[in-house]
C-alpha cells in the first residue's frame, strides 16, 4: 500500500486545523490504514489528544519543522500508510516544510469573510510548491448550501478550489475531542462521522488519481 501524506495548512488560528487533522486519521485508521499524526504545532494540542488516548492509534507524534521529512521517512519504514501534519498558525517555517513534504495540502477555512481574506496568504504559500490545494470548509452552518455556494465562489477567485467534502459545526467535535475520542468512535452513526469518512474516501480517491497520472505520464 502506498503512503499518503496530508498538510492541513492555515496562517490563521481558530480555522480547525487540530479537529480536522486528528479526525481525518482517525477516519484512515478506521479504513484499514495505518495513520500518523505528527504535530507540528507549539501548542501540541494534537499531542495532548493523544495522550489522553494513552497513546492509541492513530499514534501522534511531534515534530519541530526541520525535521519533518525524517519524520516521514521513518513512519515509512515502520509502515504508516496515511500521515496527517497537522500545522501552526503564523508559522511560514513549519507550512512550508509540511507542505513540500505533503501529497495533498487542505486549507480549513471558516465561512466568514475575515477568514476567507485570510487564505490568501496560505494559497500563496501553497502554490510555491506547486502541491494540489483544497479549501475545506469548517465549522460553518449545516445547512446553508447557498451561502456555501458563494464562498466557494469566492475561494475560486484566489485561484484554489473547494472540496467537495466540509466539516460543519456539531457539537459532537468538542464532546468527541474532550473524550479523547474521534467522531467515528464517539458516535460511529452520526453525520459528522458520515462527513470525516467522506472526507478521507475523497482524499484517498483524488490522491490515487493523481499519482496514476504521474506514473502513465
Amino acid at each position: 500500500m502506498t503512503m499518503t501524506i496530508v498538510a492541513i495548512v492555515s496562517q490563521k488560528g481558530g480555522s480547525g486545523k487540530t479537529t480536522l487533522s486528528v479526525n481525518l486519521a482517525a477516519a484512515a485508521e478506521a479504513s484499514g490504514a495505518i495513520a500518523l499524526i505528527i504535530d507540528t504545532d507549539p501548542q501540541a494540542t494534537a499531542s495532548q489528544w493523544g495522550a489522553w488516548r494513552s497513546d492509541g492509534a492513530p499514534e501522534v507524534i511531534d515534530s519541530a519543522p526541520p525535521r519533518i521529512q525524517a519524520k516521514v521517512g521513518a513512519a515509512k519504514v515502520q509502515g504508516a500508510t496515511f500521515i496527517v501534519i497537522d500545522t501552526p498558525p503564523h508559522a511560514d517555517s513549519a507550512a512550508s516544510r509540511a507542505v513540500e513534504a505533503a501529497d495533498l495540502v487542505l486549507i480549513p477555512c471558516r465561512p466568514s469573510a475575515f477568514d476567507l481574506a485570510a487564505i490568501k496568504t496560505t494559497v500563496s504559500l501553497v502554490r510555491l510548491f506547486d502541491k494540489p490545494a483544497f479549501v475545506v470548509f469548517t465549522a460553518g452552518p449545516p445547512h446553508a448550501p447557498r451561502m456555501y455556494e458563494e464562498v466557494a465562489e469566492l475561494v475560486r477567485a484566489f485561484g484554489v478550489e473547494p472540496c467537495p467534502h466540509g466539516l460543519p459545526d456539531r457539537a459532537v467535535y468538542r464532546h468527541a475531542s474532550a473524550a479523547g475520542a474521534s467522531v467515528i468512535e464517539f458516535e460511529p452513526a452520526g453525520k459528522a462521522a458520515a462527513e470525516i469518512t467522506a472526507l478521507h474516501m475523497w482524499i484517498t480517491a483524488h490522491v490515487d488519481t493523481v499519482t496514476r497520472a504521474h506514473e502513465e505520464a
